[in-house]
C-alpha cells in the first residue's frame, strides 16, 4: 500500500481503549530495575517501582490509542518521540493497576506526524496512580491536518545552561542492554532486538529504547537531586531527539529552574559526545 492511500483516522481522538489489570508483582519490578542498571535497593529488591516502570502495565493500552488514529502500516516508522509522568503515588508489589488510554490529538508536517495519547492509570480502589502523555512520531508521512491538541509542555528557556549544573551522571548503556529491556518491559518493539530490521527502518542498527534512557535518567534524578526517594518526584518528562545506541556512554546535566514552597524543578538534558539524545527534560521533586 502506498503513502498516498494511507490515512489518519480523526476519529479515533477521544476513543478510551481499555487494558487488562495488571497484576505488580516483586520479580517484575526487580527484573524491570535490573534490565535499567537501577543501583537503588528499594527498586533492585522489588520492594517498590522505579518511576519509569509505570510505562509497563500502560504499553498494550497505550499502543491500541496510537493505532486508532495511525495506520498499522505505518508502525516500521514510529518513533517515541516524548514521554511525560505525572506520578500521585508510587507502584509497588501486589498492586493490581487498570489503564485506560485515549489519543488526544495528531498534527502532520513534511517531516512526519506526531500524535499524543494520554493515559490514565488507577489502582483496584479508584485511586489515581500516575496519568501519562505519550507522544509517537511517523518519520516521513505526513498526515496533512491537525486534529486535537497534543501534550503539555515541558521546554525550557536554553539561558538556564549559563548557570553551572547542579548535577552531572555519566552512565553506561550495555551491549545487551535492549535484550535485557525488552522482555523486563514488555516491548517487543524490533528495532531495539533485530540489527536488520532496524537497518531496513533507516536505522544505524540496533537502537536503545527510548524510555529505557529516560530510566537511567530518572535513577540519575533521584540518586543525585532526591536521596534516592522516589516517593519525591512528582513529575518527569522528556523529548527524545537522537537514539541511543548499545554500547555507549551518556552524561545527564540537571539545572535548577525553579523553587517554591512544595517542589523544586529541574530542566535537563541528555548527551552522547556532543549529541543531544534528550532534551527538554523535566524532573519536579518535592522538597
Amino acid at each position: 500500500m502506498s503513502d498516498g492511500e494511507l490515512r489518519f483516522n480523526p476519529d479515533g481522538v477521544g476513543a478510551w481503549q481499555e487494558a487488562e489489570p495488571f497484576e505488580v508483582t516483586t520479580e517484575r519490578i526487580g527484573e524491570y530495575a535490573a534490565a535499567t542498571n537501577d543501583p537503588i535497593e528499594a527498586h533492585r529488591a522489588g520492594n517498590v517501582a522505579p518511576p519509569v516502570f509505570a510505562v509497563v502495565p500502560v504499553f498494550t493500552a497505550m499502543a491500541g490509542a496510537a493505532l486508532a488514529v495511525a495506520p498499522a502500516e505505518l508502525l516500521p516508522r514510529l518513533l517515541h518521540g516524548e514521554q511525560d509522568f505525572h506520578f500521585h503515588r508510587q507502584i509497588g508489589p501486589g498492586d493490581v493497576l487498570s489503564t485506560r488510554c485515549k489519543a488526544i490529538g495528531y498534527e502532520g508536517k513534511t517531516s512526519g506526524t506526531r500524535g499524543t495519547v494520554y493515559a490514565e492509570c488507577r489502582d483496584a480502589s479508584g485511586e489515581l496512580v500516575n496519568e501519562q502523555y505519550v507522544t509517537f512520531f511517523f518519520r516521513g508521512f505526513d498526515a496533512g491536518e491537525k486534529v486535537g491538541e497534543l501534550g503539555p509542555a515541558h521546554g525550557f528557556d536554553s539561558s538556564s545552561q549559563s548557570d553551572a549544573a547542579v548535577a552531572k551522571v555519566v552512565q553506561h548503556v550495555d551491549d545487551d542492554q535492549t535484550f535485557r529491556y525488552g522482555p523486563a518491559a514488555g516491548d517487543p518493539m524490533p528495532i531495539h532486538l533485530d540489527e536488520d530490521f532496524a537497518k531496513a527502518a533507516g536505522l544505524p542498527g540496533i537502537i536503545a529504547h527510548g524510555l529505557c534512557t529516560m530510566a537511567f535518567t530518572s535513577w540519575a534524578a533521584l540518586t543525585e537531586l532526591a536521596d534516592g526517594d522516589g516517593r519525591r518526584l512528582r513529575r518527569l518528562a522528556v523529548r527524545f531527539s537522537k537514539p541511543v545506541l548499545p554500547g555507549q556512554d551518556i552524561e545527564t546535566s540537571f539545572w535548577r529552574t525553579a523553587t517554591d514552597s512544595d517542589t523544586t524543578t529541574y530542566a535537563y538534558e541528555t548527551r552522547v559526545g556532543p549529541d543531544l539524545v534528550i532534551r527538554d527534560g523535566l524532573a519536579q521533586i518535592s522538597n
